[in-house]
């Protein structure tokens, strides 16, 4: 559990406007995707990237590399994945790997976006 997360937190928002714009602008707007999932997403910076939470409980983040973003799961492992986009060989974890230049599927990534939501919030009721 992460009990810092917080409603909002304005240094988010200053990473999601890092170099190169290229690649910051695809974490941006995945990370605005986690955030709009429901009212009861609170955020942090956890092990330097942003991070969203449900109730302290991490679901998802973004993070940018030399040459791609990564939208990851912390219990990506456990959800549905019908069109093969998650990678990762983790007990848990897993990401979707995005270039600039790749066509992706955004209503399937979005889709694992409110999976991940949906996964973690029965996870803390359940």
């Amino acid at each position: 559990m992460l009990p810092e997360a917080a409603p909002y937190l304005p240094e988010i928002d200053e990473w999601l406007s890092g170099d190169p714009p290229e690649l910051y602008s695809i974490a941006r707007h995945w990370f605005t995707a986690f955030r709009q999932c429901g009212d009861d997403v609170s955020e942090l910076l956890h092990d330097g990237c942003p991070t969203a939470c449900v109730g302290g409980a991490a679901f998802g983040y973004v993070n940018v590399f030399k040459a791609h973003v990564n939208i990851g799961f912390f219990t990506g492992a456990l959800i549905e994945d019908p069109k093969s986009m998650l990678e990762g060989t983790g007990k848990r974890m897993r990401h979707v790997k995005i270039r600039p230049e790749d066509d992706i599927d955004s209503q399937a990534l979005q889709e694992l976006i409110r999976c991940a939501y949906r996964d973690i919030k029965d996870r803390l009721s359940g």
